[in-house]
């Protein structure tokens, strides 16, 4: 029975016959090459479980060929064999990513001991991979029929196999794309080193540059000690830029250099400091967009979205809104002791038919709330104490409303408040954006708003950068008296 896939690569005809012969003596399936060329076609159409590596091929570096084999692979073991040994060699080959390196002549017993070793590791940290993943897939995200999200959770497995490669994650706020960055760094080979989050909108953009590269003793007024940036931190692991829109220019520009040279200044530094880091982006907006009218750079965009995820809203996947539910009062019922133990088919209905504007976070918000505050064995409709958004549009335009409301005539079947305040939400939003050419810092400002709230509401009233082309109708305001 054949233990594992074995890869031999090698010019030498005879150095190819006796290690494939000793490892197929030992049960292994063995494949041979004898050129970088044909070691790409091979692994291309099946990656091994273990390769024994030569140093010097006829067409290129085995140091190089052991570069592109853990890009595509982490977990290939990889032994190199040379007849030109040194120190520096071996640990130019062990920092690459090789198991060990041998010196020939070798002892056949010698080399198969080293694959046993390497393979046995292997499967030790597969197996690590596979408990962690089992453990971090009872939590919430990952409870999902929707293909979508399937989709999704398969792109972060592929791309956690990668070392270095960047991701661009794109959802709507409360879809789980920190969770998705989290996910790829748990089950990446970086497990074990820092995670590091931090959210571009949440620092003035004179104080992220510091945040994400340090400052030396002296940079500005206040520096009065040495201060390491997160990229540094997090020099090893991953990390995470979230609302990435957000980032002026110039750290757009620093951000590039970070993704191309690997390596960065302090601020105030003269010396450049290398990095080992993945970077993982996410936003709520569309980037691209921002690409066009000159807000994000386009060359900083692509090096992002070397692999691109999409977590979708809530309501693309109202498949998995019951399950999502019963989950969380499960979990909350547990918590706060609570006999919830079911959801009524009124219920249900009202879950479905509420468009979640604050996705799976809203969600898990509600059923926390409720089963706080209520009681009982079933949950009802009136325990939710939710309204859903779907409203038959009232006639008339807001300003008609409003003037026939303060001229004293009453409607026959009374005023629909809530619809009078969100239209005069929607059409104050809608108005500042377009004054503000739906840069939201500013429209924040404009309306005394803090940036989250405002992007609240926007999601909550569907307004969006691509309305910009519309004409907006000059709706009468009630003016101040």
């Amino acid at each position: 029975m054949s233990k594992a896939q074995v890869l031999v690569v090698d010019d030498q005809d005879s150095i190819r016959h006796f290690v494939s012969k000793a490892f197929e003596s030992e049960g292994y399936t063995v494949r041979t090459t004898g050129s970088v060329r044909e070691t790409r076609e091979a692994i291309e159409a099946q990656m091994p479980d273990l390769v024994v590596l030569d140093l010097k091929l006829p067409d290129g570096s085995g140091i190089e060929l052991l570069r592109h084999i853990k890009r595509a692979d982490p977990e290939v073991g990889v032994i190199l064999m040379t007849a030109f040994g040194d120190l520096e060699t071996a640990v130019e080959s062990m920092s690459a990513g090789a198991f060990w390196f041998v010196k020939k002549p070798f002892q056949n017993e010698e080399l198969l001991a080293l694959g046993a070793r390497a393979l046995e590791s292997q499967k030790l940290r597969l197996e690590l991979r596979r408990l962690r993943h089992k453990a971090f897939a009872d939590e919430d995200y990952l409870h999902s029929a929707s293909p979508a999200m399937q989709e999704a959770y398969a792109i972060a497995e592929q791309v956690a196999l990668g070392d270095t490669t960047s991701v661009l994650i794109e959802g709507e706020s409360g879809t789980g794309k920190e969770y998705f960055a989290n996910l790829i760094h748990r089950i990446s080979a970086r497990h074990d080193q820092p995670f590091v989050e931090i959210n571009c909108a949440a620092i003035p953009s004179e104080l992220l540059e510091t945040e994400l590269f340090g400052h030396e003793r002296g940079a500005f007024t206040d520096a009065r000690a040495q201060k390491l940036g997160l990229m540094e931190v997090g020099n090893g692991g991953t990390v995470l830029l979230d609302e990435i829109g957000e980032m002026s220019p110039m750290l757009q520009v620093k951000l590039l250099r970070v993704l191309e040279r690997r390596n960065f200044r302090r601020v105030g530094g003269t010396k450049d400091i290398s990095v080992n880091l993945r970077i993982i982006s996410a936003t709520n907006q569309d980037l691209e967009l921002r690409v066009r009218e000159g807000a994000f750079r386009e060359d900083l965009y692509y090096r992002l979205k070397v692999v691109p995820l999409y977590v979708p809203p809530l309501r693309e996947r109202k498949e998995d809104i019951i399950p999502l539910s019963r989950l969380f009062m499960d979990r909350f019922a547990r918590q706060f002791k609570k006999a919830f133990r079911d959801i009524s088919s009124p219920a249900e209905r009202l879950l479905l038919d509420y468009p979640w504007p604050g996705n799976i976070r809203e969600l898990r918000n509600l059923f926390e709330r409720t089963v706080l505050l209520e009681n009982g064995e079933v949950l009802e409709p009136q325990h939710l104490r939710l309204t859903p958004r779907a409203r038959p549009a009232a006639e008339g335009t807001l300003g008609q409303r409003i003037d026939d409301l303060l001229s004293g005539a009453l409607p026959s079947g009374g005023i629909p408040f809530e619809t009078l305040v969100e239209e005069m939400e929607r059409s104050l939003i809608l108005r500042a954006s377009y004054a503000t050419k739906w840069n939201q810092s500013r429209t924040a400002d404009v309306l005394n708003l803090k940036r989250d709230k405002l992007r609240y509401r926007m999601k909550l009233y569907e307004l969006n950068p691509e309305v910009r082309t519309l004409r907006i109708d000059e709706e009468k305001l009630p003016k101040a008296s």
